[in-house]
């Protein structure tokens, strides 16, 4: 089903795989992405990714379950996030490709490995599509709060399907600007927040406070077993991150952008996700969040300044965009790297005259919003919360074969006396290991929790029908190895073609 014709030319032999010819991804196709991101781009995709709604909307969810504690968890599941995303920056500096860690796992795990990842990672951009969709419905309620929630979803998925349509350029020019606003707004309440604990003024009826972080039951109400419940939905906010590695097929200097990049996660785990619901939760009881709008909203609305609520209101909805904006991208590229290494049907492949865009994957993630929008009308009040942990499995499942392929590659440089990359992994396999037992921690509290039972189930389930297309369907050059020539200087410009 997925096989090429036999026009493919034949490449050299690789000497680890002496039995099977492997293929270069740039033979496959005669049509290539054009790189035509530069650093600015990359840099706000990067914090796109990383402030969406699981920060703005499902952090509710995570206070509510852990208490004050919750910034723990945030802090260990963002060293973790850390660790993947240095593995998957080394991968993407040696190897800028637009399938970034499917092709990866493709050539260093295997061409099942390949098969399997690309598709999962697929799965949780689409269902992070769906939550994002939702979290728009919700936000569009408080000002319109008689139209129905899925007209606004249909908005948005034709209004980000649209933009995709275009060259990249607008895609990293939009998504910059949606960026911007998040981190603009997040910035001044981490400031003004802070004016007003020091200033000592009444808000909603409390007294913004550092001491509300271990008042109220303590600083951890629901003791450890709290910080891991909310595990679940901490791991989601940062599902998508791993969209930077796919723009090292675009980007003008992979080098140096991807690299910088991924140095701010630290940065920004502080700031966004630690310093920002630490100031909300001082401002606000963690007790008195409600859960149905954004904390971010609920501490802007109770600051009695005019159309605070509002101007909050908009920010958030800027960061559900701003996601949906980033998954589109993701997805396709994803179908596209998929279809280069024979795992996806070949009309994947067609680019846009000229954008170079490839049409029919976009045209793909307007079919998957409208199955968002059917879930949304049968399990309406729940749906956010569904989606989130299946993204948790999908994103924890996707951070293991990261880890996985980075191990694999390091081994075979080692094995082959390659020189070492501009942006090795620091600890190399120390910070690896750690990093796979806490993925692998997390599927176990998926599979042994009542919240997060059915999203194994569902994950568990995608694998084994992934498993039975992947040997049921895919053929000729989708069974073969891949060849990822090592990243040189006049890649810096140019098409994919040359990696």
């Amino acid at each position: 089903m997925f096989s090429s014709g036999s026009h493919l030319p034949t490449p050299s032999i690789h000497p680890l795989v002496p039995h099977r010819a492997p293929r270069v991804v740039s033979d496959l196709v005669s049509d290539h992405l054009e790189r035509g991101l530069n650093p600015r781009h990359v840099q706000f995709i990067a914090l796109g990714t990383a402030i969406g709604t699981g920060l703005f909307f499902g952090s509710s969810e995570t206070i509510r379950a852990a208490g004050p504690a919750v910034l723990i968890a945030y802090l260990v599941a963002g060293a973790m996030v850390f660790i993947v995303m240095r593995a998957l920056g080394e991968m993407a500096v040696r190897h800028p490709v637009a399938g970034s860690f499917a092709q990866y796992s493709g050539s260093f795990l295997g061409p099942f490995a390949g098969f399997i990842t690309g598709w999962v990672f697929w799965l949780e951009l689409a269902v992070v599509a769906v939550a994002d969709m939702t979290a728009v419905a919700t936000y569009m309620g408080l000002w319109f709060p008689d139209v129905p929630g899925w007209v606004w979803m249909v908005a948005a998925i034709a209004f980000i399907g649209c933009l995709n349509l275009m060259a990249v350029q607008v895609f990293g020019e939009m998504e910059f600007w949606f960026s911007l606003i998040k981190v603009l707004a997040i910035i001044a309440l981490v400031i003004g927040g802070l004016a007003l604990i020091v200033w000592g003024k009444e808000v909603g009826g409390t007294t913004p406070d550092f001491a509300n972080l271990w008042s109220n039951g303590g600083f951890a109400p629901f003791g450890l077993w709290g910080i891991i419940m909310s595990l679940s939905v901490v791991v989601f906010s940062f599902g998508g991150i791993e969209t930077l590695g796919m723009t090292a097929g675009e980007a003008d200097d992979p080098d140096r952008s991807i690299a910088r990049a991924v140095n701010t996660v630290p940065f920004r785990v502080l700031l966004f996700y630690v310093a920002a619901l630490a100031v909300i939760m001082s401002i606000i009881p963690w007790s008195e969040v409600t859960g149905e709008t954004s904390p971010f909203v609920e501490v802007f609305a109770a600051l009695d300044i005019p159309a605070a609520e509002h101007i909050m209101n908009f920010v958030v909805l800027t960061a559900a965009l701003s996601a949906m904006n980033a998954i589109f991208y993701a997805c396709s590229r994803t179908m596209y790297g998929l279809a280069e290494q024979g795992h996806a049907p070949r009309s994947f492949l067609r680019l846009s005259r000229h954008g170079h865009i490839p049409v029919v994957p976009v045209l793909c993630m307007f079919v998957t919003g409208a199955v968002g929008i059917a879930l949304y009308l049968t399990i309406e009040d729940r749906l956010f919360f569904y989606v989130a942990a299946i993204a948790t499995f999908a994103t924890v499942f996707t951070g293991l074969m990261i880890l996985l392929a980075h191990w694999r590659m390091r081994a075979r440089m080692a094995r082959e006396g390659a020189a070492a990359t501009s942006y090795a992994m620091p600890l190399f396999p120390v910070l690896n290991v750690i990093a796979i037992a806490f993925m692998v921690g997390v599927i176990v509290l998926l599979a042994t929790t009542d919240s997060g039972r059915n999203a194994f189930y569902v994950g568990a389930g995608a694998l084994v029908l992934l498993t039975a297309a992947y040997f049921g369907f895919v053929r000729g050059v989708g069974r073969e190895p891949i060849v990822l020539p090592p990243h040189t200087v006049d890649q810096r410009s140019g098409d994919s073609s040359r990696v």
